[in-house]
């Protein structure tokens, strides 16, 4: 739980406001002016919340054993992507 230097919220905490956000603004209750300024925010939190994802993906390491048995690590973006079939 590591928090955001964007908005000194944690990332759990940034998510939960984001719900919140489009609970109140699906209640259809807001005016115009209150939906727009939540709508700011939530792009805001979300754009946020995808770049600490992404950041995270790319400290993610994969252990994979070899074809001569050993054991390396790889970034998770190279064990993703499809291999491709030898034909």
């Amino acid at each position: 739980m590591t928090q955001s230097k964007e908005s000194g919220l944690k990332f759990e905490d940034q998510l939960k406001r984001l719900e919140d956000i489009v609970g109140r603004m699906e209640s259809g209750d807001l005016t115009l002016d209150e939906s727009l300024k939540l709508y700011e925010e939530g792009v805001k939190l979300s754009q946020s919340c995808t770049k600490r994802l992404d950041e995270a993906q790319k400290r993610i390491e994969v252990l994979l054993r070899t074809g001569s048995g050993e054991l390396k690590t790889v970034p998770a973006d190279d064990d993703l992507k499809p291999k491709k079939s030898k034909k």
